[in-house]
């Protein structure tokens, strides 16, 4: 089991930043991917970018050379780095953790946090 916390969310103006957190604790051992997702209100939940283990990121087409996603290992977070916000980024985002167990792929979800984006 992996348990999720995200932080970071809040109000800004357009073309400001936030920066997203989410601790991983629990079974974080046997993770093997972590990312961010939202979704806005009326729509679907979509990827907005994920990290792998070694390092390696994939980034939706809106976001990107805009947000920057990182992972510490060490102390199991992942964040997001998140500039020259519009109001379409405007939703719930939410972590999210792939563990491998026994051969078996388990996928968890942090409970959100609101990013609002004013114009």
């Amino acid at each position: 089991q992996v348990q999720l916390v995200e932080s970071g969310g809040g109000l800004v103006q357009a073309g400001g930043s936030l920066r997203l957190s989410c601790a991983a604790s629990g079974s974080t051992f046997s993770i093997i991917y972590m990312g961010w997702y939202r979704q806005a209100p009326g729509k679907q939940r979509e990827l907005v970018a994920t990290i792998t283990n070694v390092g390696n990121t994939n980034y939706a087409d809106s976001v990107k050379g805009r947000f920057t996603i990182s992972r510490d290992n060490a102390k199991n977070t992942v964040n997001l780095q998140m500039n020259s916000l519009e109001p379409e980024d405007t939703a719930v985002y939410y972590c999210n953790a792939v563990q491998i167990d026994d051969g078996h792929a388990y996928g968890y979800w942090g409970q959100g946090t609101q990013v609002t984006v004013s114009s």
